[in-house]
């Protein structure tokens, strides 16, 4: 049961970041090759890197459903952008933290499934939900979110260790994946709406 919740999360992630992908395409006037390429990126790379890391085929190769659903979240983004004419900022933060919070998910679970222990799951979900947008802002000429601003990867760390509390306490998947969601989703937009971070510098 457990399994195909994944499975679908794991689908709803990559369309989220096909769609924050898009968005940002979009932003940037990019023509219909970078669209696909950006949507690409954001959709699959984190857990591309995540299954090589963890020694494990590549999750869209072994499933080409994760490419059909990257190229109908992006192909309904197109239609629906050609039919406003404001740029989405907002949506496309909104799209992105939802994309963070399922694949963070999907990391975890997956590490686990390998053995792993629970801390290297952790870095596995924040890997999953953290290296797509990277990997989005970078080709786009962005300062990374990852890197900069509001908590980002921090979110998955503390939503993995929701996840953690709830499987240490034993209670079942299901409730160990919710905390996981509801904490790093709340966590991401409570950090865009409040401004919240980690300083290090202070400001002069």
């Amino acid at each position: 049961m457990i399994e195909s919740w994944i499975h679908v999360l794991n689908l709803a992630g990559v369309a989220v970041c096909a769609i924050s992908g898009t968005l940002m395409a979009f932003q940037k006037r990019m023509d219909g090759f970078g669209v696909v390429v950006l949507a690409s990126a954001t959709a699959v790379g984190g857990g591309t890197l995540r299954d090589m890391m963890l020694d494990l085929p590549v999750f869209w190769i072994e499933d080409t459903d994760y490419l059909y659903v990257t190229c109908i979240a992006a192909l309904i983004t197109i239609i629906w952008l050609r039919l406003t004419s404001l740029f989405p900022y907002h949506y496309l933060l909104v799209a992105d933290a939802f994309g963070l919070a399922l694949f963070n998910v999907v990391g975890i679970e997956k590490a686990l499934g390998t053995g792993a222990g629970m801390a290297v799951a952790i870095a596995m979900g924040t890997i999953t939900g953290v290296f797509g947008g990277l990997l989005r802002d970078v080709i786009c000429r962005e300062v990374p979110l990852v890197l900069s601003g509001e908590l980002y990867a921090i979110t998955c760390i503390v939503g993995g260790g929701a996840y953690a509390l709830f499987y240490t306490l034993q209670l079942p998947d299901i409730w160990c994946v919710v905390a996981a969601l509801v904490t790093t989703v709340c966590l991401r937009l409570g950090a865009m709406r409040w401004h919240w971070e980690l300083p290090v510098f202070r400001s002069e």
